[in-house]
């Protein structure tokens, strides 16, 4: 289904784990050409630089900035404007494995005057794992740099957007109690993510998308029962959320085959 563009609107910004670009390449362009989205952060490329399919883009009128080391996690901004001040990880961002080492999970670019990062959260995997306390030190982190960008710059346009893996309020799940224990829901996730709000940045979406999930796992029939999650947000510092007029989730694009468990989380900037 294609959501008319606010006529208030020019930018038309929108963010998309995909879970696999090479696996999903035709969705993604589809869905950029029926969207009308002048730029889309992209996480989970699971690709290599020179693995993304970077002439399919081009082709289709979008410059890319990608940054993918392996098969594993991957972000990416495609945009119709230009990329400029393209930028891996922030300062601070945690490394993880041995030997340690940034992972591709941060990119940074400016495209039409604002500053988009596209983010890959952290999973956690378990409260226990020592994956959760890397995630916690990756969400300060990200704080830290964050109201550093803000405090220099008290008008900065940025956008922080990407796949948190972290539902902020029970809402946000369909059913608390099937995660009790769990990650993405727990108390210092959640204090993480709105540490946030303090250093000056807002979710923009909630507002235009009440009871809304972006994430359905591919288990268990999640999508046809709506069992879903809000994991992937929208934070703009407040420069930028004064100039948002709409907001919208595609969860159309969750159904089909070769379908990625997220959708896009789309924003119209005026």
């Amino acid at each position: 289904m294609s959501v008319p563009r606010d006529s208030l609107a020019d930018m038309r910004l929108a963010t998309w784990n995909v879970n696999s670009i090479r696996a999903r390449v035709d969705r993604v362009l589809a869905f950029l050409e029926r969207s009308g989205t002048d730029v889309l952060a992209i996480q989970e490329t699971k690709a290599r630089d020179d693995q993304f399919p970077e002439d399919a883009f081009r082709a289709a009128g979008y410059e890319v900035a990608h940054h993918g080391l392996s098969q594993w996690n991957g972000v990416a901004i495609a945009s119709r404007l230009p990329i400029e001040d393209v930028e891996i990880g922030f300062e601070g961002m945690p490394t993880w494995g041995e030997p340690a080492a940034a992972e591709a999970r941060a990119l940074g670019a400016t495209v039409g005057g604002v500053r988009v990062w596209s983010l890959y959260v952290p999973n956690g995997r378990t409260l226990e794992d020592p994956h959760y306390q890397y995630k916690l030190h990756w969400l300060s982190a990200l704080r830290t740099a964050a109201q550093g960008w803000t405090a220099a710059d008290p008008d900065a346009q940025i956008a922080l957007v990407g796949d948190w893996n972290i539902a902020p309020r029970d809402e946000d799940v369909w059913d608390m109690a099937a995660l009790a224990g769990a990650t993405h829901v727990s108390p210092a996730e959640r204090e993480a993510l709105a540490a946030l709000g303090e250093a000056g940045f807002e979710e923009v979406t909630r507002a235009h998308t009440p009871g809304a999930f972006t994430y359905w796992d591919y288990q268990r029939l999640r999508f046809p029962r709506n069992e879903g999650m809000r994991i992937d947000l929208v934070l703009a510092s407040r420069a930028l959320a004064a100039r948002v007029r709409a907001a919208h989730i595609d969860r159309n694009e969750r159904k089909g085959k070769g379908a990625s468990d997220h959708v896009p989380v789309v924003v119209d900037l005026a």
